[in-house]
């Protein structure tokens, strides 16, 4: 298998680009070598500028839940783009979008779309500090919540790959008022709560931690915060930019029967275009500008192509595809899971319906610290051994794996035959 075009143009790129890359765990770093530079997509593969076709397990880092341009998708680009790509003035189809999005998430009364999840998970804070007159959040070690300051405080993601928990430019300000739990540690945030008492203004989480890996919550983990936030009169910000229409077409809240006082989304809900959105309690959301003081704004935030892009992806879910996601994921997880058993390699899967990630560890993964125990020195090697035999996972340990409406059975059971042989071929 040859990758001299990629090889060639990741010189080139690394003359003009940070890194050879425009985001960080895409160069490769973790799991080494050079990227594989992608000349274009289909369902549930991807073909390099080489000429070499891959199963996809990275999916544009989960938001194809469709798979790779579904020709629905395209037509409904192509007419929108006819119109005008940008107006910088409402359209009607931000509307019918929000609508959905309510329809969807009963906690989200109102909604404001931005273009990343990244200004969404700022402004939320924003929004939860001025409603709340106090300044201090609580996040979890290992959650990822955008590259904004404040969230860059042992920060998975991409900041566990390179292994920069922080970032320098940060000033000591910026984070000297967010507050770190262990994630599924419950007590942990009663004694943060109990201590900085009247000084908190929210509690932002990932309901299925998504950027140490894939790592759901224990029992009891989110109904306790939801429970302490009342009492102590925090804002909970669930931040679904991943498990949003992903876990269900209404969310982790739907799945756990919780209900957030703001919710953060993206992915999905601009099926492959740059959206995000934040939203929730009517009351709240009419703090944003211009409703009311707390300002945020975006030139191209609701633009028509990524509106299109969001109604199209999200007014089709239903059950049945979650269902059969999630026999998709329990198929690969049990597949992986024994191909490292007969290899006698330690693994541990967490799976939670069409998202997965595979420790290279002996212990069970319930929290970012346990996560960091896991080879990323084996997984690099795991990753590159799959690569020559036509998968392409994520080139990280701490990512999430996204299963798709377009992967198959045969897809599956050829990625589980490829890490059979990959197993057999890292132990050093």
């Amino acid at each position: 298998m040859s990758t001299r075009k990629s090889a060639k143009l990741f010189d080139r790129a690394q003359k003009i680009l940070p890194g050879g890359v425009n985001s960080p765990v895409r160069a490769f770093s973790a799991v080494g070598g050079s990227p594989l530079f992608i000349d274009r997509a289909s369902g549930a593969h991807i073909t390099d500028v080489d000429g070499n076709r891959y199963i996809d397990y990275v999916m544009s880092w989960g938001p194809l839940i469709h798979g790779h341009a579904p020709a629905g998708l395209v037509r409904a680009l192509g007419a929108a783009a006819k119109r005008g790509t940008s107006y910088g003035a409402p359209t009607a189809i931000e509307v019918e979008l929000g609508e959905e999005v309510r329809r969807r998430f009963p906690s989200i009364e109102r909604v404001r779309f931005v273009n990343s999840g990244t200004e969404a998970t700022m402004s939320a804070i924003r929004l939860a500090r001025a409603a709340t007159g106090r300044h201090k959040i609580i996040k979890f070690e290992g959650g990822y919540h955008g590259h904004g300051d404040p969230f860059l405080a042992q920060a998975g993601s991409g900041a566990t790959t390179l292994g920069v928990p922080t970032s320098p430019g940060v000033p000591p300000a910026a984070v000297g008022d967010t507050l770190l739990a262990p994630y599924n540690d419950l007590d942990a945030c009663r004694t943060l709560c109990a201590r900085e008492t009247g000084s908190i203004a929210a509690i932002i989480v990932e309901p299925i931690a998504g950027n140490m890996g894939v790592v759901p919550p224990a029992d009891g983990f989110l109904a306790g915060l939801r429970a302490l936030c009342a009492a102590h009169g925090i804002l909970l910000v669930f931040d679904e930019v991943i498990s949003g229409f992903r876990a269900s077409a209404g969310g982790a809240q739907e799945v756990f029967g919780i209900k957030p006082d703001l919710t953060c989304l993206g992915k999905i809900i601009g099926g492959g275009l740059p959206v995000g959105a934040y939203g929730g309690r009517a009351d709240l959301m009419a703090l944003v500008a211009p409703s009311g003081p707390v300002y945020q704004a975006g030139t191209l935030s609701g633009n028509p192509l990524a509106m299109t892009a969001g109604l199209w992806s999200v007014k089709p879910l239903k059950p049945r595809l979650y269902r059969d996601l999630a026999a998709l994921g329990e198929r690969l997880a049990s597949g992986l899971a024994d191909a490292a058993r007969r290899a006698r390699v330690p693994l541990h899967v967490n799976a939670f319906g069409s998202v997965l990630t595979p420790f290279f560890t002996r212990e069970p993964v319930r929290d970012y610290r346990s996560a960091l125990t896991a080879d990323t020195a084996m997984y690099g090697r795991f990753f590159r051994a799959m690569l020559a035999r036509g998968i392409y996972p994520p080139p990280s340990q701490f990512e999430a794996w996204f299963l798709s409406a377009a992967h198959t059975k045969k897809d599956v059971d050829r990625t589980i035959a490829a890490a059979k042989k990959a197993m057999r071929t890292i132990q050093n």
